[in-house]
């Protein structure tokens, strides 16, 4: 009778743990910023996006948007350590393919890196968007024929929401290469997806726009179309990331 209450109490315990678990990482997905005063003396924001086991962290000016750093791919929590698993690093590309884990302070309203003085306040906990997670594009429609693409192969277009912040990013996680990435804000409302860039790292002069797309959640997956940032015409389909 005691060992059946022993592991009673134990099955308990676990699931308890398990719920603790989870309930802090449901409490970290969402968008974060901080600002702060960088070591060449810029003002800048720093904003991370957190979706289901992908995330990406972004700097860039404060002043003019100018694109700093980028770097980003898998994580995960457990207790107050966070473990992240790198696919791109703008700055440290070599880090590509190793994982990272540090204890972090997460509060309601902040979440600090234990040992290190900036402090990120939440922006949102993954609404009120539609399209909150992390997704990969798998394909394209071009004069009414759909071109499907592998989402499995090294080179990835992912693009990263919150319930208020997007970021997309292109990268080859085989030869550790960054090709770019963009972000800002977005909206969707009545089946429109309008994006305001605050960030583009191929043309800081995007910095200030706003496009406006159709979309359409489709069996799971996000049909988005509309015109490009130079006006071409575009027609997409995005799946949410799995792996």
């Amino acid at each position: 009778m005691k060992s059946l209450k022993r592991k009673s109490l134990l099955s308990c315990l676990v699931l308890v743990l398990g719920m603790i678990l989870s309930t802090n990482a449901q409490d970290l997905k969402g968008a974060w910023e901080a600002q702060y005063i960088s070591d060449k003396g810029v003002a800048v924001r720093s904003v991370v996006i957190f979706a289901d086991g992908f995330q990406v962290n972004t700097i860039y000016a404060q002043s003019d948007g100018a694109f700093i750093s980028t770097n980003g791919g898998l994580w995960s929590l457990e207790g107050n350590t966070l473990t992240e698993t790198v696919e791109f690093d703008t700055d440290y590309p070599e880090r590509v393919g190793t994982s990272i884990s540090f204890a972090i302070d997460l509060q309601e309203e902040s979440l600090k890196i234990v040992g290190r003085d900036q402090v990120w306040k939440r922006l949102d906990k993954g609404g009120p968007g539609d399209l909150a997670g992390a997704w990969l594009i798998s394909g394209r429609v071009r004069n009414g024929v759909m071109q499907k693409r592998d989402t499995n192969r090294p080179r990835k277009t992912m693009k990263i929401l919150s319930g208020t912040r997007f970021q997309w990013i292109a990268y080859n996680t085989e030869t550790k290469q960054f090709m770019g990435t963009g972000g800002g804000t977005y909206t969707t409302l009545d089946g429109k997806y309008t994006e305001n860039i605050e960030f583009f790292s191929r043309d800081n002069t995007r910095v200030g726009a706003s496009l406006g797309f159709n979309y359409a959640l489709e069996n799971g997956d996000w049909r988005h179309s509309g015109k490009s940032s130079k006006g071409s015409p575009i027609d997409e389909i995005w799946s949410l990331r799995k792996k």
